[in-house]
């Protein structure tokens, strides 16, 4: 390796010393002129080469056409779908429900009256005059006094098994409350009956009308 070394470096320095030769000697031709000629001829011969142009490259065959697409064969033909007739649904109309008529509000059926008592076999009586039982003077109500006021009153009265006023109504009225409200007053405190009797001697309830009170008042 050593040895083939040194040859290398001895041949490249052989050959540096040979350019640099070959360069003093065109140095020194150029400036003695004798380059000019050698320039002269060395232009004329690269004049003198012809340089030959290539020819053209052959003309390429053009390409192949590109192979035609394949006929597809044309489409199945398929039959449109049987045509199926469905009956047509009415429509559903909706309508509002009609209100239901209330039934006529009827007016209460008065309840039957209570039955008649029987028709005593002995009448009620009055224990002395119910005249008596009256004191003008004393039981005159003192407004209708002071109002000089005057009337006639009837009544009617429910008599019990003991004889005793249970009710009393007015049938005639004075056109005065406070005189026909002390005429039923003074029937119902002060008034004695016998009670009447039904056919098996048994006491009875029953009513008594009274005759017309009259309340007067006396110069």
């Amino acid at each position: 390796m050593a040895y083939a070394d040194h040859s290398e470096t001895s041949s490249r320095t052989i050959s540096i010393v040979v350019v640099a030769l070959i360069h003093v000697v065109l140095g020194y031709a150029f400036v003695t002129g004798l380059g000019m000629k050698y320039v002269k001829k060395a232009a004329e011969q690269l004049n003198v080469i012809d340089v030959k142009e290539e020819p053209p490259p052959p003309d390429e065959p053009p390409p192949p056409p590109p192979p035609k697409p394949a006929e597809m064969p044309p489409p199945p033909v398929v039959a449109p779908p049987p045509i199926v007739q469905t009956q047509a649904v009415a429509p559903v109309i909706q309508t509002a429900p009609r209100p239901v008529p209330l039934p006529p509000v009827l007016p209460p059926t008065p309840a039957p009256p209570p039955p008649a008592p029987p028709k005593p076999a002995k009448a009620v009586e009055p224990r002395g005059n119910p005249g008596g039982w009256f004191d003008n003077d004393r039981d005159y109500p003192s407004r209708a006094l002071r109002e000089e006021r005057e009337g006639t009153v009837a009544v009617r009265l429910s008599i019990d098994e003991n004889g005793r006023v249970s009710n009393c109504s007015v049938t005639r009225s004075s056109g005065s409350d406070d005189l026909d409200q002390k005429t039923c007053e003074i029937f119902s405190r002060r008034g004695r009956f016998r009670p009447a009797e039904d056919s098996n001697g048994n006491k009875i309830a029953t009513t008594w009308n009274s005759p017309g009170i009259v309340w007067k008042i006396v110069q």
